[in-house]
């Protein structure tokens, strides 16, 4: 049995989303593409049609994968969330002791996980390091760029 996977509610949706898109739209798609290279003849020599069979079968596993990490899945509803420590949907304002300069981070799921807009996951350096802490504690966290050390300035939601 698969971990629970603890996420928001935009987030489950966009995993939905993502489903059915791929069930919708790219799956009629293989299936087409399958279906014009077997009337191309010989399937024993068409690279076509073994290309397509393979796309099929990549696709079906990355739906297979994902309707387990949907049926593992738990929206979590910040209004009811500790609010006193870091965890998941928290929004922490850190402060990087090295450069002394602050940094704003939520900590999500890892389908959720988008850098660009400030979302970490729960399961990457930074967000294992966080998860349990509160604010004013340190933290220290072993990145690829070496040991980073962290204060908790603000846990803001």
């Amino acid at each position: 049995m698969s971990d629970i996977n603890y996420m928001s509610k935009e987030g489950y949706e966009n995993l939905l989303k993502e489903i059915e898109q791929l069930k919708k739209v790219e799956r009629p798609g293989i299936s087409k593409q399958i279906a014009e290279a077997r009337d191309k003849g010989d399937l024993s020599e068409n690279a076509e049609y073994d290309a397509a069979k393979e796309a099929q079968g990549l696709l079906e596993m990355k739906i297979s994968k994902l309707e387990e990490l949907l049926a593992n899945s738990r929206i979590l509803d910040p209004s009811k969330l500790d609010k006193s420590k870091v965890g998941i949907l928290s929004t922490v304002r850190l402060l990087n002791k090295k450069i002394n300069r602050e940094v704003e981070y939520t900590i999500v799921s890892e389908k959720e996980a988008d850098l660009k807009s400030g979302k970490i996951s729960s399961k990457s350096p930074i967000g294992k390091a966080l998860l349990g802490k509160k604010k004013g504690e340190k933290v220290e966290v072993n990145a690829p760029a070496g040991v980073i050390a962290f204060e908790i300035v603000d846990i803001l939601t």
